[in-house]
């Protein structure tokens, strides 16, 4: 198969070692949801030996960790949907978020739940307080309440912590971020008030932590930056010492001589205003490439960038090779990665790159290197 994902697992390593430094007085939890953003979560948690812990988003995919082997913490950061889930969680050790009175009721009730007995052991609860995202967690008012709840309740934690996520760390104003870690400072003076000592903290996703100490907290959750893409709006990953882990690259498999006036691809909606030449790409949506890439976003071949020519196929992809003689077939071509950051191309498809990273279709295969 011409396409494929290469993962460079020691540009991996050398992005937590980034982020380590960004928040030298925190542990991490790498976020490894949707199986790593695309990368592919067993092979990605195996590399990272240095994290203290992982997060996934749902059960499956901290089972399939633990089924791999993987012993570090693992937190689902969308906590558990049922009593059962809960059953499998606790049987796998996780760590959960609670951010909803359902999920602390499991808890109290936990007793009574098929397959939860005296000898489940009691997990580590991150209780979510909503600073401002309006998503998940108990707004600032109402996270004492869900404390004092968790600890009454027959299935107590063993330990709880609290925790937030911010919803515009990414944007280069400080103001909306700067009044979330206000909310969050006032939860965590009430609580330490109460409780007589400070709860172990959580604030910092990958922009989060890239901003400074104020946004971090005692453990750090990097995601998006740990795969190489910049998180904020104001730095390129470059700036940041970033380097791409994904490149998504396939092979020339045609190259066409278009006349002038002629269109390319389904509905013609490129046309040569010269005599063009054109290579096709083993490459379309079916791999995750957008449909709604438009002509002219960046592809990176051995001869230079060029653009592309029409509408996204569902297997292929046409570039204007007009300007690079040298393009022939068999050639190599990157979608994204290296020599072209996926930030480009999310920007030409007015998206994000966690959008294009974590929709690499399964068919595509991952390559795993390790480059100096």
């Amino acid at each position: 198969m011409p396409i494929r994902a290469v993962i460079d697992l020691a540009a991996l390593r050398a992005n937590f070692a980034a982020l380590r430094r960004a928040a030298p007085g925190a542990r991490a939890m790498a976020v490894v949801k949707a199986d790593a953003y695309g990368h592919g979560a067993v092979r990605v948690a195996a590399a990272l030996e240095a994290a203290e812990g992982f997060a996934v988003a749902r059960l499956d995919e901290a089972l399939a960790l633990r089924a791999a082997g993987t012993r570090k913490p693992i937190l689902l950061l969308e906590g558990v949907t049922s009593s059962a889930d809960l059953a499998q969680a606790l049987g796998a050790g996780l760590d959960l978020v609670v951010h909803d009175p359902s999920q602390i009721e499991m808890l109290e009730q936990a007793d009574a739940s098929a397959g939860i007995g005296s000898g489940a052991a009691r997990p580590v609860v991150w209780l979510k307080v909503d600073t401002g995202m309006n998503r998940l967690g108990f707004r600032p008012e109402r996270a004492l309440g869900a404390r004092s709840r968790l600890l009454a309740s027959r299935f107590a934690p063993r330990e709880l912590r609290l925790m937030t996520h911010f919803a515009r760390a990414d944007e280069p104003e400080p103001e909306p971020t700067a009044a979330q870690v206000a909310r969050f400072e006032a939860v965590l003076a009430e609580w330490t008030a109460v409780a007589g000592a400070r709860p172990v903290t959580s604030l910092g996703n990958s922009a989060g932590t890239l901003r400074g100490a104020a946004t971090q907290g005692d453990w750090i959750r990097p995601g998006l930056a740990l795969y190489g893409a910049s998180p904020l709006a104001d730095r390129s990953a470059a700036d940041l010492g970033l380097r791409p882990v994904m490149t998504l690259e396939t092979r020339v498999i045609a190259v066409r001589e278009v006349p002038v006036g002629e269109g390319v691809g389904y509905g013609a909606t490129w046309r040569a205003v010269r005599p063009s030449r054109i290579a096709i790409l083993a490459a379309g949506y079916a791999d995750g490439l957008p449909r709604h890439l438009p002509s002219g976003a960046p592809v990176a071949l051995e001869a230079g960038l060029a653009p592309l020519a029409g509408r996204v196929s569902m297997d292929m992809t046409a570039v204007d090779v007009t300007d690079l003689p040298g393009v022939a077939v068999g050639g190599r071509a990157v979608l994204w990665g290296e020599g072209l950051p996926v930030e480009a191309v999310a920007g030409a498809a007015g998206t994000i790159a966690y959008g294009l990273l974590s929709a690499v279709a399964p068919r595509v295969p991952r390559e795993y290197v390790e480059r100096a």
